[in-house]
């Protein structure tokens, strides 16, 4: 039976990683996730949002890029191991 859902399992674990990850930036954004000393995605973009910082530092704003980048990459990923996994499906 391991080999029918293999697919589904991997669609499911590729799936599983950006949500993840866009849940601890979307917490530390928010100020309910890691707390500034630490370094985050979310704690950047918040640094990012005060329109005041952003016209002194706009490369502040440069955090969101690795983020979109990286959840991407996982979907990719884990369709093409879905793919690969499953060819006739």
């Amino acid at each position: 039976m391991l080999p029918s859902f293999l697919s589904h399992i991997i669609a499911a674990t590729s799936l599983a990683l950006p949500a993840m990850i866009i849940s601890e930036t979307s917490l530390s954004f928010l100020g309910l996730g890691l707390r500034p000393p630490a370094i985050s995605w979310g704690i950047l973009l918040q640094d990012a949002q005060n329109i005041e910082t952003l016209a002194l530092a706009p490369w502040l704003l440069t955090a969101a890029i690795p983020v979109i980048l990286v959840i991407l990459a996982f979907n990719f990923l884990g369709d093409g191991l879905r793919d690969a996994a499953d060819p006739y499906g």
